[in-house]
Parts: C-alpha cells; sequence; structure tokens
C-alpha cells in the first residue's frame, strides 16, 4: 500500500504542495498536524481553507472540541483506517503536517502506550500525591529528568500519563515509549520534506503570525482564554496571547513570545525529522521549479511495482 508523507516545518508551503499533488495523483489528504483537530481553532493553526482544497478530501481536520484531548495514539488509529478507506476507493494518501511522532507512529510499527508494562500501586499513589502538592507541571519536569524521551510527547497537564511513565521507569529503568524491537515500516511510504535557509524560514514565520492576528486571531484566544487548562489551550500561538488579554503585557510582547516559540518549533521539527526518518528534502521557497522533479520523482516510485509491499 503506498503511501506519501510531506513533513517539514511550519510556514514551508506543505499544505500548497499536498493540493497540488493530490490533483496531480487522484489523492486524499490526510492531517498529520496535532492541533487542526480542534473545531474553531482555524486561524491560530493555519488550518487549509475549503477555498485551498480546490475539493480534495481532507481527513482528521475538526474532529475535536476544545475542551477534549488528542493523543498520538488517537491519530494512530484514525490515520490507519483513513489510510485504508483512502485505498479502497483507489485513491492516494497523503499524510501533511509537521509533527513527527504522528508521523513516525502511522508508518511504523510504533507501539504507543504501556501494554505489558509492570504496575505499583504505591508508585501510583506516591507521583499522584506529588502531584496534589506541587502541581502537574511540577510533576512533569519530574518525569523530563529522567525520562525526556517520554516528557517530550506527554502534555504536561496529562497527569495519568505522567504517573504512568514515572512509574514504569521507576520499575523498569527504561522509557514507557522506548520501542522493545526496532520498528518496522507498514507502508511503501514516500517522505517529502519542505525546508528552506532558515532567515528565509522564520522571516516567514514571523510573517505568518503578523497576518494571523490580521485575520482575528485574538478571538480564538478569547475563546480558549475561558478554559486555559484544556490541552488545545497550550498550543502554541494561543498560550503566548493570555498575558496579554490579562493586562499582564503587551500585545507587541506577546506576539513576540509566538514568534520565538513558533521559531523554536520548528527548529525542533527539524531536528526530529532529520534524526529518525528517511527524508526527500527539497525548498519550494527558493525554488519552486523543483515541484517538476517531485512530481517525476513519484510518478516513477508510483509506478514501481517491485516493492515487497501490499497493495
Amino acid at each position: 500500500m503506498k503511501v506519501i508523507a510531506i513533513v517539514g516545518p511550519t510556514a514551508v508551503g506543505k499544505t500548497s504542495l499536498s493540493i497540488d499533488l493530490a490533483k496531480r495523483f487522484n489523492g486524499e489528504i490526510i492531517s498529520g498536524d496535532s492541533m487542526q483537530v480542534y473545531r474553531g481553532l482555524d486561524i491560530g493553526t493555519a488550518k487549509v481553507t475549503v477555498e485551498e482544497m480546490e475539493g480534495i478530501p481532507h481527513h482528521l481536520i475538526d474532529v475535536r472540541d476544545i475542551d477534549e484531548s488528542y493523543s498520538a495514539a488517537d491519530f494512530q488509529k484514525a490515520a490507519r483506517q483513513a489510510i485504508q478507506e483512502i485505498s479502497q476507493r483507489n485513491k492516494l494518501p497523503i499524510i501533511v503536517g509537521g509533527t513527527g511522532l504522528y508521523i513516525q507512529s502511522l508508518l511504523w510499527d510504533f507501539k504507543l502506550g504501556s501494554e505489558g508494562e509492570p504496575e505499583d500501586d504505591s508508585l501510583r499513589e506516591k507521583y499522584e500525591a506529588f502531584a496534589e502538592k506541587n502541581g502537574n507541571q511540577a510533576l512533569w519536569k519530574k518525569l523530563q529528568i529522567v525520562d525526556s524521551l517520554a516528557a517530550e510527547k506527554i502534555h504536561y497537564n496529562n497527569r495519568k500519563k505522567i504517573v504512568r511513565a514515572l512509574e514504569v521507569f521507576e520499575l523498569t529503568g527504561h522509557s514507557i515509549l522506548k520501542p522493545k524491537d526496532r520498528p518496522k515500516k507498514l507502508y511503501d511510504s514516500f517522505l517529502i520534506g519542505l525546508n528552506t535557509d532558515r532567515a528565509v524560514l522564520y522571516q516567514r514565520i514571523n510573517q505568518r503570525v503578523d497576518l494571523m492576528v490580521e485575520r482575528g486571531l485574538l478571538s480564538e484566544v478569547e475563546m480558549l482564554a475561558k478554559n486555559p487548562n484544556v490541552q488545545a489551550a497550550q498550543g502554541i500561538g494561543y498560550k503566548e496571547l493570555f498575558p496579554y488579554l490579562a493586562g499582564d503585557s503587551s500585545l507587541s510582547e506577546s506576539l513576540e513570545e509566538v514568534k520565538l516559540h513558533s521559531r523554536r518549533y520548528a527548529k525542533r521539527q527539524l531536528t526530529w525529522f532529520h534524526n529518525r526518518m528517511s527524508v526527500h528534502w527539497f525548498d519550494l521557497v527558493q525554488q519552486p521549479e523543483l515541484i517538476t522533479e517531485i512530481e517525476e520523482t513519484l510518478a516513477d516510485w508510483l509506478a514501481d511495482d517491485t516493492s515487497d509491499f501490499c497493495r
């Protein structure tokens, strides 16, 4: 079963490329973004509009209310089902997103969760008591010290998962997310990575933030500020503006925080994809003509029937 994934940092044109390739190769798009699942969060997540879709079906967008949680395991299950259904329609599944864990857990047999790990009620009670006294973020920082892999992937307000991760680490000495064996590839996948020069990327990120404000970002922030402890409220582009609404900072100061955190996130995204996956990289920002090379490469790959993967 053939699957294309378009990955890379924010603001490099993944959405535009996905639409072009879906039209060219009879595809449907699966969002691999951890924030675009939330209804009503359109501007701050740079969610694709109906007009931009150009009639191409999109999946896993607007599937959660803002007070609901969403995990890599949720995405893995839903996206694999979407891939199956799209393929059965003789369409090409195209995954688009910058959330590295989502892409990796989908395309490989990547185990999420703690099945088969030992349990200890007393340890669980100890960490629950610590969280009650010191707060969820203090508990998360404790996890970050002993198991940075798990801390990177578990939201600091998800106390249940943090407690379980600490419990497993103390009992076994290894991360709750550490794969027991090298994960195998589940699909015949081709990964396209988009990137550009860092200075250009950072300029595009800064401009995107300013444009989001012009389009009404603050209305979405105000909606989330009514319930700032939900998972959705911790997304970059939202949490940084809460101090402005509270009168604790100016709008320009808060927007600089959004831009700073967005740039840092882009750097983390690139590090993930460079270190963990085999990606074919292109710079369409400065060399838009490379789309011809991408299309020709994909056409050859799609025509190749020598793969051992089932179709």
